[in-house]
């Protein structure tokens, strides 16, 4: 068991490791070489150039001015400089609710920490159970502090109840607040932000099959029917997997003929550059490279112009799903919050993610498939978490080196040199967990990928629920009983089992010392690593080096993608379960705690602000979760807390616990009803405030027009088509649904400011509180699938 030399140990490996990279970033972050992989989101946002086109040969690279060295750590100051609203407009919604999870972090365990260490600490250390026990059990000077060092039928406990109700009534009163203010937070943002797209449409699924009607038809009957004032249209979702492939090999030959173009615009006094048409440009005729790529692309679009031709008359590839368009926002929410069918399972309706949010492949998974898929993925998520018990239980194993020596006794000679054992105990344990957990959120991912979901936000949030309670059985939970099996494998083997609960209950405390060892691993030093983003400048200057050719691969390179949700978020509610059980427990804990929050916190808004472009904008859905998991992690502290006092026979302290679960879940359940419709509904009321404000200012305006190409799929805006081939689309369009039944007659085509806000990508801007892009530029786009919208707008009444 780690003793406070071993923790001392590690914390000095951490402070150091976290330090080193700390200095690294302040003087990595001022060349202008790595200036893209710091401050990519200003690049993004076109408030940043490169400071390396006015610089001589050297200063392109290292960075000359010696007075900025001086200044190195100034990233902090203006981490903090930026306004909320600022960074509300600067990075959106979700991006301020995120770091208001720090924030609160920070508030809960500050007092918290003071008044434990202050109460605690001398009641538990008067106490000297343990040394009583030390014969029995294995502890160290740690335990001596916390709660297990107070005997058994003591009225010391009445201390740690007493506390217990008041850390709960001061996080329950932080948290009522904060969901207040974000709930408020995000009905302000909606109600500031410009007309969007999403706040139209509404997307439908399982559409039933009708003998003799089209997919389309059956659609504009349904809803001209049961929606006959506001519904205008609906662009219908196609299976197109062979335009997928032709749109990667266009964008893959277009990139070539950018290559070439700017290698002769560079030097234009020197020979055409040619290639070789055969195999890999090895073989074959050589011919001019410019002129041959041209060629091919042209005759590739002819070809995918067909193909998309093929595609929207092929009535099989029309999937019973489609965006309904409607002209206001309260006949939209009236849809997508009411049950359309005495069917339940039929026309099911949504409201459509923003364009950015959705996530285009699981559109075309049949519904009923749906519940089978998330069955099997739960039974999947079940087996995972045990399965990974026993990469815990080595980590444990590393943890208690006391508990293998009595069992092992030869092992001894290794571990009982000084420094390999602090070093084992203190520092290897959080390092080898960090380690184990390193792929888990991509394997999550993946299984929430396949459940289903259509919206990138909800996958994220549903892979955070798995890694959360992944983290709550086995990091926490795992950690505590393997480690105290291990722990205590002595004491286990040879007393009678009566006694085996009252050893559990001494020991649960005594695993504050891992937990130590890991926040400062993964949040001292992982979040000093975040920083650095060591491998990403690896990896972008390994792309500029050998891949990069055009600024379309730069932007790819230096893509900085979003803040890690489904990993970062699970981590932080583990820090908020940890620090609110061992608060009452072991408060020795709680100063590593506070420390994490207040670094992460600055780390973070750096981050925010300079690096991560959040592709997607869900208005702080995710903080109800945020919410309940911290109500759980309450009333994890609390039964734990129970369980702990009934094995030290405290008879006349416990009862006095027992209410308290129950009153925090009964806060919790006003919380719900409270706040949350806020974050699952769009109030009616609010909707035609809009309209009306709308209709007043914009008399004019033509909704079909702004609304005809919002749902265009990424792989159709993924290259630029020239004119004449657009003309050739759009009258493709037309003459499908002229084909139609009259219902299905196009109306109209985007107006030219719409047209060019979704296919002009050059100078792409970030989002704002008033009015953010609805997509963002071409290469933050996923990977092409296998979908295509058609569009079908009825004629005017």
């Amino acid at each position: 068991m780690a003793t406070l030399a071993d923790i001392g140990v590690s914390a000095l490996i951490n402070i150091l490791t976290s330090f080193a990279f700390l200095l690294a970033f302040a003087l990595l972050r001022i060349q202008p070489i790595n200036d893209r992989v710091y401050f990519p989101k200003w690049y993004i946002s076109g408030g940043r150039s490169s400071p390396r086109g006015t610089r001589n040969f050297v200063g392109k690279f290292v960075n000359l001015n010696f007075k900025t060295y001086l200044t190195f750590l100034n990233w902090m100051p203006q981490a903090l400089r930026m306004s909320e609203s600022e960074i509300i407009t600067h990075a959106g919604l979700d991006s301020a609710a995120f770091l208001r999870i720090y924030t609160l972090g920070i508030k809960i365990f500050v007092p918290v920490t003071v008044v434990a260490l202050l109460i605690l600490i001398p009641v538990n250390v008067s106490s000297g159970t343990l040394f009583f026990l030390r014969k029995e059990l294995v502890v160290s000077n740690i335990d001596k502090l916390s709660i297990s060092n107070v005997p058994p039928k003591s009225t010391r406990f009445f201390v740690h109840i007493g506390l217990e109700y008041l850390f709960t009534a001061w996080i329950c009163f932080l948290l009522y607040k904060e969901y207040d203010n974000v709930a408020s937070m995000r009905l302000a943002f909606f109600a500031s932000q410009r007309r969007r797209v999403e706040q139209f449409t509404v997307v439908v699924r399982n559409i039933p099959h009708i003998s003799g009607h089209s997919i389309s038809e059956t659609v504009d009957s349904f809803f001209q029917t049961n929606h006959p004032n506001h519904y205008i249209g609906h662009q219908g979702v196609y299976n197109a997997n062979k335009f997928a492939k032709l749109v990667r090999r266009r964008e893959r030959l277009q990139n070539w003929l950018d290559y070439y173009q700017l290698k002769f615009d560079r030097h234009p006094d020197k020979k055409r550059p040619t290639v070789n048409t055969g195999f890999l440009g090895l073989l074959g005729r050589k011919v001019d490279a410019i002129e041959y790529y041209k060629q091919v692309i042209k005759d590739l679009d002819t070809l995918m112009i067909s193909e998309r031709q093929r595609v929207i008359k092929d009535s099989k590839s029309v999937l019973p799903v489609a965006f309904l368009s409607f002209d206001s926002r309260w006949g939209a929410s009236v849809c997508a919050q009411t049950q359309q069918s005495k069917n339940p399972t039929l026309w099911l309706t949504d409201w459509a993610p923003e364009p950015r949010d959705v996530y285009w492949r699981n559109l075309a998974i049949p519904f009923v498939s749906l519940t089978i898929r998330k069955f099997v993925i739960t039974a999947l998520v079940f087996a995972l978490i045990f399965f990974y018990m026993i990469p815990i239980a080595f980590v444990q194993s590393l943890a208690n080196l006391e508990g293998l020596e009595r069992v092992a006794p030869f092992l001894r000679t290794v571990i009982e040199l000084k420094f390999i054992k602090s070093f084992l105990q203190g520092f290897l344990p959080g390092l080898a967990l960090k380690i184990f957990l390193y792929i888990l959120p991509t394997v999550l991912m993946i299984m929430s990928k396949i459940e289903g979901y259509i919206a990138l936000s909800t996958l994220e949030r549903k892979t955070a629920s798995k890694y959360y309670y992944f983290m709550l059985v086995n990091v926490f939970l795992g950690s505590i009983i393997t480690g105290t099996a291990f722990e205590q494998l002595h004491a286990f083997l040879h007393q009678s089992a009566t006694q085996i609960p009252r050893t559990i209950g001494v020991s649960i405390p005594m695993k504050a010392t891992f937990f130590m060892t890991y926040i400062m691993v993964d949040g001292w030093a992982g979040i000093a690593g975040e920083i650095l983003r060591l491998k990403p400048l690896v990896i972008y200057h390994l792309k500029n080096m050998f891949l990069v050719k055009t600024e379309r691969d730069r932007g790819k390179a230096m893509d900085p993608g979003s803040v890690d949700f489904p990993e970062t978020i699970p981590s932080l509610q583990l820090y908020f379960l940890l620090g609110i059980v061992y608060a009452v427990v072991t408060p020795l804990l709680l100063p590593f705690i506070v420390v994490f929050f207040a670094f992460a916190y600055l780390v973070y808004r750096h981050q925010i602000i300079n690096v991560y472009n959040q592709q997607y904008e869900s208005a702080a859905a995710f903080w109800p979760h945020v919410h309940s998991r911290i109500i759980a992690s309450l009333i994890i502290s609390q039964l734990l807390l129970l369980g702990l006092l009934s094995t030290k026979k405290a008879a006349k302290s416990t009862p006095l616990l027992v209410i308290l679960p129950a009153l925090t879940y009964v806060f919790h359940v006003y919380c719900r009803s409270r706040f949350e419709p806020a974050f699952r509904k769009y109030p009616l009321e609010e909707a035609m405030s809009k309209d009306l404000l709308e209709k007043s200012t914009e008399p004019d305006l033509n909704i079909k027009a702004y609304l005809a190409d919002a749902y265009l799929h990424p792989i159709f805006r993924s290259f630029e088509v020239e004119e004449e081939e657009l003309v050739e689309v759009r009258v493709d369009k037309h003459e499908t649904h002229a084909a139609s039944p009259p219902l299905m007659s196009e109306h109209s085509s985007p107006s030219a400011s719409h047209h060019h806000h979704h296919h002009n990508i050059e100078e792409p801007s970030p989002p704002h509180y008033n009015d953010y892009p609805t997509s963002p530029p071409s290469y933050y786009y996923h990977e092409p699938s296998q979908l295509h919208y058609g569009y079908h707008y009825q004629g005017e009444p």
